[in-house]
């Protein structure tokens, strides 16, 4: 087994007023060739918008897009002639593909709203963009891990190109666990989103990540209510 730790306090910051951002690996103007990705996780940026701002019309290609509001409301457009808003308890997915532009703004004009933005790299290129927008509710389990993402469309959750599982865990003070891992190829990389837990023997807390390979299951033990991202993905 391997392991990467990587602190909350050790990610790259940004502060634009409107925007706060922290970056696990290397994005904008956050440089780190020690931190560029783990496997095909090539973006974990950690978002807070001020009412009323955002990101205008931008593009992207060739990239899985991932978003997850932790708070507050977000509002989306696209050039696939997608609008709507994304808020807590949902997930939304776009595959850029041949390429896409979008925006991104805080729907609210008297709150912040945060959220999660995640890039995998694709196991395909230049396919047809696609975007997708679901609630968890339905999925979401106490104390166990829920699957949010996988490569299958038929599956609970979104779905994406490359051969990635993403599973949320709301687990309550002293749960113990595994993570069994779909495919042993892969790694996995655990971000704290919120609580206390010990990860393959390492103790982490609040928006600490870190990523584990060349193992098939992974022992979790919680110390308080703990909010637990849980993405695996292909190493090469």
């Amino acid at each position: 087994m391997k392991t990467i730790l990587h602190k909350s306090e050790t990610r790259g910051h940004a502060n634009h007023g409107w925007l706060d951002t922290h970056h696990t690996f290397s994005f904008a103007d956050y440089y780190n060739p020690q931190r560029v990705h783990f496997g095909m996780l090539r973006v974990l940026n950690d978002d807070r918008i001020a009412p009323g701002e955002g990101f205008g019309k931008h593009p992207h290609d060739n990239m899985e897009i991932i978003t997850i509001p932790l708070y507050g409301d977000l509002e989306h457009k696209d050039s696939m002639g997608n609008h709507g808003v994304i808020t807590t308890g949902e997930i939304q997915v776009m595959s850029a593909g041949t390429g896409i532009f979008h925006s991104e703004f805080n729907k609210n004009k008297n709150k912040e709203v945060g959220l999660l933005q995640i890039w995998v790299l694709p196991n395909k290129k230049n396919v047809t963009p696609r975007y997708d927008q679901i609630t968890l509710a339905d999925i979401q389990k106490p104390d166990e891990f829920y699957q949010i993402l996988s490569p299958n469309p038929e599956d609970q959750g979104v779905w994406i190109y490359q051969n990635a599982w993403f599973h949320l865990g709301d687990l309550s003070e002293g749960w113990k666990g595994t993570y069994q891992l779909k495919d042993k190829k892969n790694g996995v990389y655990f971000f704290v989103i919120e609580g206390k837990v010990t990860v393959a023997g390492q103790e982490l807390n609040r928006r600490d990540g870190l990523g584990v390979s060349e193992a098939e299951s992974i022992e979790i033990t919680t110390s308080a209510k703990t909010k637990l991202l849980v993405m695996e993905v292909p190493m090469q």
